[in-house]
């Protein structure tokens, strides 16, 4: 389970009770400890912070994934795979140029 959620959800409880527990309730479920551990699962939601660009997010998951034991050869790949993932919609999108 996250330490704490992320600022922008914690925010939403000023405006949605309701719509915030339910935020809560399926961050809650989501990073609970289940088939996978909690540090692959920091390190998954890494490669999605990094993949969809958010480098707020890519701080504190780093972070959250090496106090859970990550190590920095794992956030170097985990950084290597995020790119070749989303790095290889820019190659196929650059093909336009040559057809």
């Amino acid at each position: 389970m996250p330490d704490r959620l992320p600022w922008f959800v914690e925010k939403f409880s000023l405006y949605d009770e309701e719509f915030y527990r339910c935020l809560k309730e399926v961050l809650d479920k989501a990073m609970a400890t289940s088939a996978l551990d909690e540090k692959t699962k920091y390190l998954i939601v890494l490669a999605l912070d990094i993949a969809k660009g958010a480098a707020e997010g890519v701080r504190v998951l780093a972070q959250k994934a090496r106090e859970k034991g990550a190590t920095e050869e794992e956030i170097k790949e985990v950084v290597r795979l995020a790119y070749y993932v989303s790095g290889m919609e820019v190659i196929k999108t650059s093909l336009a140029a040559f057809e």
